[in-house]
């Protein structure tokens, strides 16, 4: 990758966090660890052009959801004008964050960080994993194991990784 391109993916990781967080940039000026503590540590979820369609899929799968608010690029803009610039969306009371990368990159999302759901019934746990890993790939397919009444581990259609679990009674 070309040290233009790792700038620029910056600069967006960058004003992404900013905007996602509601942070200043820091004062040069201050001294080491005099820096602002953040409030809340929150999943950020960057995708190349699929932002809103993956969000659409999550809050529509998953109960309790919604999406909160969509902030998009406008003409003259950095990113393809209409894009997420920025997102807020929540699952069962847990806010997300994401946006849509206007610079090419050669990196994914990986299976190390995943999205963690604790179904109610098996009825949910089957109607989430038919839903969320239609076009995916599984790591472990949907089964009774030791740990767990029922259990699902995979990777969307975007690559996100999701882990669904039935816990025993």
């Amino acid at each position: 990758m070309s040290s233009t391109n790792r700038s620029r993916i910056a600069r967006v990781a960058l004003a992404a966090v900013l905007l996602a967080t509601g942070c200043r940039a820091a004062d040069p000026t201050q001294e080491a660890g005099e820096a602002e503590m953040t409030q809340r540590v929150h999943t950020q979820l960057m995708f190349e052009g699929q932002a809103e369609e993956a969000m659409r899929l999550y809050v529509s799968a998953v109960p309790d959801s919604r999406i909160v608010a969509i902030e998009r690029y406008g003409p003259g803009e950095d990113g393809p004008e209409g894009s997420v610039k920025h997102a807020v969306f929540s699952l069962m009371g847990e806010e997300l964050r994401c946006i849509d990368s206007f610079v090419a990159h050669e990196f994914t999302f990986t299976p190390a960080m995943s999205l963690f759901v604790t179904c109610r019934s098996e009825a949910e746990l089957d109607a989430l994993a038919a839903k969320l890993s239609e076009g995916g790939q599984t790591f472990m397919p949907l089964d009774s194991y030791g740990f767990s009444k029922r259990f699902t581990f995979f990777a969307d259609r975007f690559g996100v990784s999701w882990q669904l679990n039935l816990p025993h009674d």
